[in-house]
């Protein structure tokens, strides 16, 4: 067993050659140096390295004042985990001008997009990152690209035969409920309604907010088209999509396939009014109209229901005014006819009858003198005839007025008063007739020729069966009174 002084020599030993082995190691800054050197060695930086990727992050600041950051990785590899990263970046005094470049093309970067860069390599000591500076970027193949793809979408749409579908939906006649797709308070969406509101149609507009432009436009136009899609055409005749004028990189999200397919596949027709004169997206294809502007799209509008109106409305209400106006003037005529043969055919009458009165009465002149004489005639025949009839009859009715006054006097209550007959009269003045007309107390008159008596009623006697005569009674009712 070795001494523990021995072994303690031999580790100091062993100690001090490693540190001695170790004294050439590198610092990180002599690391990064070395590593920097390298990397200038073999991409030093004159060289243009042009490097083609897809973009799978993008920073851009909106206003192009800044610098513009992205990630990059191989087509190929762009869904694998452990892909590839290349950091991209674009410094403010670059990515100015070309920003402004891509706008003017109407390109807009964004993940997915596949692009060729030319620039240098890069080492970014603080973070140790190996990264690419760009220079330039290739506008012409990124445009190809763009314009492929638009084309592949065209021909797939039309292979599928939604190109020209929503072409084929019927527009309503009176297109007066319209589903409008736009963002409110734009000069687009204030041209659009503009013209329908100093139409003077009673245009019924429902509007769905959306964002025109943007990473989100796509996913918000083509969810506006199918909600209004599904309403249906009992609610609603018409979808209007509007945006105003912008730079091409601003409508692309007109050339999207989720809004071209949602325009082509609604079961109403779709018109459209973006950009300016000379613009047509792809949605401006697919849809049932395009126009150049909102404000042609608004009149095309205003234009059609105008027609309706002069042809129906407009139209036959002139037909009918005219019409009516011929109508009465022609009856106006037919009165004017009629009232001049109604009054010749009066004038005639009158005439013929003046003649046949005047006819008439030449023959009752003739006639009259001879007609006086035979009624005189007959006159003094019947009154010759009539005067011994009267006298007559005059004798006849004198007789039997003399047959008259005689009977009539033979009935006078003097006369028979005279005979000796008695009047009784009871209180009132009446005719006593019945001694069941008196009661035992009432005052009675008795009337004789020569005067009256007036008497008090002590009894009565009534003759109720056989009996006594009447001049019985009557002598007792004297005895009694």
């Amino acid at each position: 067993m070795a001494h523990p002084v021995a072994m303690v020599d031999a580790v100091a030993r062993a100690m001090d050659e490693l540190v001695g082995a170790h004294d050439d190691a590198l610092s990180i800054a002599g690391l990064y140096d070395e590593v920097q050197g390298a990397i200038e060695r073999v991409f030093p930086r004159r060289r243009a390295l042009w490097v083609r990727g897809e973009i799978q992050h993008v920073s851009d600041p909106k206003s192009g004042r800044g610098h513009c950051y992205m990630d990059l990785v191989d087509p190929e590899s762009a869904r694998e985990r452990q892909a590839p990263v290349l950091k991209v970046k674009c410094w403010q005094s670059t990515w100015g001008p070309l920003r402004a470049m891509l706008t003017r093309e109407g390109i807009q970067l964004a993940p997915g997009m596949v692009v060729t860069l030319r620039g240098s390599l890069d080492f970014y000591r603080p973070k140790a990152e190996i990264g690419f500076v760009v220079a330039e970027l290739d506008v012409t193949a990124l445009l190809g690209r763009l314009a492929a793809q638009r084309a592949a979408l065209l021909r797939a749409l039309e292979g599928e035969g939604l190109l020209r579908r929503n072409g084929e939906v019927r527009v309503p006649e009176v297109p007066l409920r319209i589903g409008l797709v736009a963002s409110p308070g734009t000069e687009g969406y204030r041209d659009f309604v503009g013209q329908l509101a100093a139409s003077g149609f009673a245009f019924d507009v429902k509007v769905v907010p959306v964002t025109v432009q943007g990473p989100s436009a796509p996913a918000a136009l083509s969810s506006a088209v199918r909600r209004l899609s599904a309403i249906g055409p009992g609610a609603l005749d018409l979808v209007v999509i509007v945006r105003g004028g912008g730079s091409k990189a601003d409508l692309a999200a007109f050339d999207a396939e989720p809004v071209a397919r949602a325009v082509a596949t609604s079961t109403l027709p779709v018109w459209t009014g973006i950009g300016h004169t000379g613009d047509e997206s792809v949605t401006d294809i697919v849809a049932n109209r395009a126009c150049i502007t909102p404000t042609e799209c608004g009149r095309e509008l205003v234009q059609r229901v105008q027609a309706w109106w002069d042809a129906s409305v407009v139209t036959c209400g002139t037909l009918v005014a005219r019409r009516a106006a011929e109508t009465l003037a022609a009856a106006q005529r037919g009165h004017d006819a009629t009232r001049t043969r109604l009054a010749a055919m009066a004038r005639h009458l009158i005439d013929r009858q003046c003649e046949q009165v005047s006819q008439r009465a030449m023959a009752i002149a003739r006639c009259a003198p001879r007609v006086v004489d035979d009624a005189r005639e007959r006159v003094g025949t019947r009154a010759t005839r009539l005067e011994p009839l009267v006298t007559a009859k005059l004798d006849q009715a004198a007789a039997a007025l003399d047959s008259w006054r005689r009977l009539v006097a033979a009935y006078d209550v003097e006369r028979q008063l005279e005979r000796g007959y008695t009047l009784t009269l009871d209180a009132a003045g009446h005719v006593v007739r019945q001694a069941a007309q008196l009661a035992t107390g009432d005052e009675v008159t008795t009337r004789f020729a020569d005067g009256a008596v007036r008497s008090v009623v002590a009894g009565l006697v009534v003759d109720d069966g056989p009996g006594p005569t009447a001049r019985d009674k009557r002598d007792k009712t004297r005895a009694e009174v």
